[in-house]
């Protein structure tokens, strides 16, 4: 059985799931005490857990008053799409032509599990299953420090999605479209190409120009 959550983790978590969910907006000043009568702990976990935010960016604290909440800033997104185009194309550029396929038929189940998500209005799981949808395209080139650097902007992605929510939504046949049409480009063995549909793909939902990324024999 594994062990309970302390009461820091079970701070940690809250105040982190409602920044990067939007619950809690960038520019929200937290106080302690509140949080702690939130949560259901004692201050000393909620300072614990916003010391931990704030080596992670996501809150400023000030003594006596709280924290505040920062989100993502313009250029920090405009940082977070282009550094998953670079590692997502790459991954799948540097993979084997058997990999590539392989993948392209495994991850038809995320497709429909994306659609179920979204014809139910479930944003949550919508998210959690295109975060592993595109996490895929870095696992396929078997390279340990590009994951590891992939999997610190995961709650980033998260982030942004929550804040793309309404739009994820209204545009939930052309995400789905887009996806289905990255995996054809897997599946046909064209990193090039695919490359190109990631790269339009990942400016359409942020709303963010990514530029064109140069591979050999494109």
């Amino acid at each position: 059985m594994a062990d309970a959550p302390s009461a820091a983790d079970l701070a940690y978590r809250h105040i982190r799931d409602a920044i990067l969910t939007g619950a809690y907006e960038a520019g929200t000043m937290l106080g302690e005490i509140p949080l702690a009568e939130e949560i259901g702990v004692s201050r000393t976990p909620v300072r614990t857990a916003l010391a931990l935010l704030q080596d992670e960016g996501w809150v400023t604290r000030y003594p006596k008053r709280g924290a505040l909440v920062r989100g993502l800033t313009d250029q920090a997104i405009d940082d977070l799409v282009d550094a998953r185009f670079i590692l997502e194309s790459t991954g799948v550029q540097r993979s084997s032509r058997a990999m590539r396929v392989q993948l392209g038929e495994r991850l038809a189940s995320h497709i429909r599990d994306q659609r179920a998500a979204l014809e139910r209005s479930d944003l949550r799981a919508f998210i959690e299953s295109t975060i592993a949808f595109h996490r895929s395209f870095v696992e396929v080139g078997n390279n340990q420090v590009m994951l590891e650097l992939y999997g610190r902007l995961a709650d980033r992605q998260r982030y942004l999605l929550f804040k793309l929510g309404p739009k994820l939504l209204e545009r939930c046949e052309e995400i789905i479209a887009e996806h289905q049409e990255l995996v054809e480009r897997l599946s046909r063995d064209d990193p090039a190409a695919f490359a190109e549909t990631l790269r339009a793909h990942l400016s359409e939902t942020s709303g963010r120009p990514v530029r064109p990324l140069c591979l050999p024999g494109a």
